[in-house]
C-alpha cells in the first residue's frame, strides 16, 4: 500500500493494487463529512475515473491501530449539521446551501459512477454517511452496523438521495424509515435491501485486500466471505409497516397508529410524535416524487429545492438546537401539529428555484 499523501487529513487517499481507496478519518464526529472532506472525495473521485491504473474504489473509515474504540465506533455519522445550522444563523443559510448544492453533486457523482465502488458501512451509517454508501454498487454491512435517517428529529428530511433509495425499498418500509429515523442492524439493512452483502468486520481488510487485487473478482469475494446474519428482527413488523404506513398523508398514519392497540404501534406513535410535522410530510411527498423521478439527478435537483427552503423555516435550527446544542430533546415545532403544515406550505417548499439557483450534477 502506498504511503498516505496527506498526514492528519479528514479523508486520507491511497491506491493499493488496482484500487483507490477512500478512508474518512475524522474520529471524534464519527466522520461526520465537512464541506472540505465532500470536495476533497469529489476531487479524488474525478481523476479517478479517468485514471486506467484504478478499477475500483473502495469507501470505509480509518482506525488507527491501537485507537479507542470510541473513536472506531461509526463509518460516518451524517453532514456537518452545525456548520449549516451556524450558517442559518450567520448568513443566512448561503453557506448552508452551497454545502448542500456540493454534498449532492459526490452523492450523484458516486450513484453514476462507471467504475464499481464498495462501501464498507461498518459502524454507524447516519444522514450523510448513507448518502454516500447507498449510491456504491456493494454496500458491506457487519454486527456493527447502524444504520438511520434520522432528520424528521431535528427538523431537516431524509436528503442525500433519499428520495430515491428510500422509495424503492421493497412496500412500505422507506416511509417508516424516512418518518421514525428507526435504526436498523447490519442484518435488517441486508434484508430489506440497503445492503448487498453481510461481513463479519474482522474479514473486512482480507476482502479490501482480495478486492484490490482482484477487482473483477469482487462479486465472488463478496460472496466468498460473506457469513450468515441473524435474524432481522424487523422482518416480524414489515406487514404492520406496510399496514399502519400505506397513507401518503401523515394524519392517517398516525390515526392507523392510535387506533392499534400494539405495544409496537404505542412506540412506533411516540416516536414519530417527537418529530417535526412539517418535516414527516415533506418526506412523504419527497418519497412520492421521488419513486416517480426518471433520473437520481432529477431527484437530487428536487432535494436540493427542499433543502435551500427548509434552511429558511424555523424547525431546522430549532431540532437541530434541541438535540445537539442545548440537548434538552424538547424542540418547539413550527408549525406544531400535523393539521398545520398545509398543502400550501408543502407547495412553496417544493416550489422550482430560479434558474440560476437550481443545482445540477457536476460536468465532469
Amino acid at each position: 500500500m502506498s504511503d498516505v499523501a496527506v498526514e492528519n487529513a479528514e479523508v486520507l487517499f491511497r491506491t493499493e493494487g488496482k484500487a483507490g481507496l477512500i478512508s474518512l478519518n475524522k474520529p471524534k464526529t464519527i466522520h461526520a463529512l465537512t464541506h472540505g472532506m465532500v470536495l476533497s472525495m469529489t476531487g479524488q473521485l474525478v481523476p479517478w475515473a479517468k485514471d486506467d491504473a484504478v478499477e475500483i474504489v473502495l469507501l470505509d473509515h480509518h482506525v488507527e491501530p491501537g485507537a479507542d474504540a470510541k473513536l472506531s465506533r461509526g463509518f460516518c455519522s451524517g453532514g456537518d449539521i452545525n456548520l449549516v445550522r451556524n450558517s442559518v444563523l450567520t448568513d443566512g443559510g448561503a453557506s448552508g446551501r452551497q454545502f448542500f448544492h456540493d454534498e449532492y453533486q459526490l452523492n450523484h457523482l458516486m450513484h453514476e459512477y462507471a467504475k464499481p465502488i464498495v462501501a464498507f458501512m461498518d459502524g454507524i451509517t447516519m444522514g450523510g454517511g448513507v448518502g454516500i454508501s447507498q449510491p456504491a454498487r456493494y454496500r458491506v454491512a457487519t454486527e456493527n452496523t447502524r444504520f438511520a435517517m434520522p432528520e424528521t428529529g431535528i427538523g431537516l428530511f431524509p436528503d442525500v438521495g433519499g428520495g430515491w433509495f428510500l422509495s424503492r425499498l421493497e412496500g412500505r418500509i422507506g416511509r417508516y424509515l424516512a418518518l421514525t429515523g428507526a435504526r436498523l442492524d447490519g442484518a435488517e439493512c441486508l434484508a430489506v435491501g440497503l445492503a448487498t452483502h453481510y461481513l463479519s468486520a474482522e474479514a473486512l481488510p482480507e476482502a479490501k485486500r482480495r478486492i484490490a487485487a482482484a477487482p473483477d473478482d469482487v462479486e465472488a469475494i463478496l460472496a466468498e466471505l460473506s457469513i450468515a446474519p441473524p435474524e432481522a428482527t424487523v422482518l416480524a413488523h414489515i406487514a404492520d409497516i406496510d399496514r399502519l404506513f400505506a397513507s401518503d398523508r401523515l394524519e392517517e398514519i398516525v390515526a392507523a397508529l392510535e387506533t392499534d392497540g400494539s405495544d409496537w404501534a404505542a412506540k412506533t406513535l411516540e416516536a414519530l410524535r417527537s418529530k417535526s410535522p412539517q418535516t414527516c410530510k415533506v418526506a412523504l411527498r419527497q418519497l412520492r416524487l421521488g419513486a416517480q423521478a426518471a433520473t437520481f439527478a432529477d431527484n437530487m435537483a428536487m432535494e436540493y429545492r427542499i433543502a435551500s427552503r427548509v434552511l429558511d423555516r424555523p424547525d431546522f435550527p430549532e431540532g437541530v438546537r434541541a438535540v445537539l446544542v442545548d440537548k434538552d430533546h424538547a424542540p418547539k415545532w413550527n408549525p406544531a401539529t400535523p393539521e398545520g403544515v398545509t398543502e400550501e406550505l408543502l407547495d412553496t417548499i417544493f416550489a422550482p428555484l430560479p434558474v440560476e439557483q437550481a443545482w445540477q450534477p457536476l460536468e465532469v
